[in-house]
């Protein structure tokens, strides 16, 4: 969101009231943040907390991902499958 908003870490590290380096951290994933910061951001973008947090499960949710890989890649495979059954051609000629 950060980068969305066209901010850099120093302003907002300044309006989270944190130093640069912790934020740098924080977004790395080295270190863990408090809700006291979580708060501050969710103030400092105009969104709710619950947001912040669901969108974070969401990014680090590996099996959800891998399950939609497979689910989007079965359907491709299908598709082509249909769409060289009804050419006449056997996928992969």
């Amino acid at each position: 969101m950060r980068i969305f908003h066209d901010m850099t870490q120093r302003e907002l590290a300044e309006k989270l009231e944190i130093s640069k380096s912790h934020l740098s951290e924080i977004e790395s994933g080295k270190k863990k943040t408090t809700l006291l910061v979580l708060e501050r951001y969710a103030a400092v973008f105009g969104i709710p907390v619950s947001s912040i947090l669901f969108f974070s499960e969401s990014l680090n949710s590996d099996v959800q991902v891998e399950k939609s890989r497979t689910i989007v890649s079965s359907k491709i495979l299908a598709l082509l499958n249909f769409i060289a059954e009804r050419s006449g051609r056997a996928y992969g000629e």
